[in-house]
């Protein structure tokens, strides 16, 4: 299974378990940059829900960590936010979910699509096998 195809598996909540936007990026990605995948899950944990505060996008900042760990310069991860508050307006998951809703798009399927974005993002730009 590839990175792409694990985050997809994982937003399906297999065997009816949960995985949040952070811990759909880490676990696929983090043994790239040295993380086991219970290491990844566990260190995703917290960001679910934008930190469960409606705070920064797990999504972004799984991306963040994963790009810190794997050696990123500052203009990179801060390249990837700008890119993404450029594209989506915010980087909090309250705003980005309020927005959802006005546009009718159902939450789960919002959050989806921000994993996968994130997910297709880091797999081209980061961590293709030509990077």
């Amino acid at each position: 299974m590839t990175r792409l195809e694990e985050v997809q598996y994982l937003r399906t909540e297999p065997d009816g378990r949960h995985y949040n936007c952070a811990q759909s990026l880490l676990i696929p990605f983090g043994p790239e940059v040295g993380l086991t995948k219970e290491q990844a899950d566990s260190l995703g944990a917290p960001f679910g829900a934008g930190m469960k505060m409606g705070s920064t996008c797990g999504a972004l900042t799984a991306a963040l960590m994963l790009l810190g760990m794997k050696g990123c310069s500052q203009e990179e991860t801060s390249a990837l936010i700008r890119r993404f508050r450029e594209k989506h307006q915010d980087t909090n998951c309250s705003a980005l979910l309020a927005r959802a809703h006005q546009e009718g798009i159902p939450r789960k399927t919002h959050c989806d699509s921000l994993v996968l974005e994130m997910a297709q993002i880091l797999e081209e730009e980061f961590f293709s096998s030509e990077k």
